[in-house]
C-alpha cells in the first residue's frame, strides 16, 4: 500500500518522496491532523486548468444572463437633469 497522506513535518523531511508519490496519485498534507493541501502532478494540474477553462462561461453567456428591463425601471431622460456643473479655477496663476 502506497502512502497518500503526510504530516507537514514528514512532507518537509521527505519532500522528494512526496513529489515522486504525487506523480502517481494526489498526496494530502495534513496540519494538526486536518487536510491542509494536496500535491498533484504538474500534468494533472494543467489538465484541471484546461477543464476549468472549458467550463467557464463566455462573454456572450454573461450577456444572455443579464436581466431584462420589464418596463418597471423609471428612466429619467438626461435632458431633464440640466447642464453639468461648471468647474471653477481654484488656483490663479500670478505672474
Amino acid at each position: 500500500m502506497r502512502r497518500s497522506t503526510w504530516s507537514v513535518q514528514d512532507a518537509k523531511n521527505r519532500f522528494s518522496a512526496v513529489i515522486e508519490a504525487a506523480r502517481r496519485a494526489p498526496q494530502t498534507v495534513t496540519r494538526h491532523g486536518k487536510p491542509a493541501v494536496v500535491v498533484i502532478a504538474a500534468d494533472e494540474y494543467a489538465r484541471l486548468q484546461r477543464l476549468e477553462l472549458l467550463k467557464a462561461p463566455g462573454f456572450s453567456d454573461h450577456l444572455l444572463a443579464m436581466p431584462t428591463d420589464d418596463g418597471a425601471f423609471d428612466a429619467t431622460p438626461t435632458s431633464s437633469l440640466g447642464s453639468p456643473p461648471r468647474c471653477r479655477t481654484i488656483f490663479s496663476s500670478a505672474r
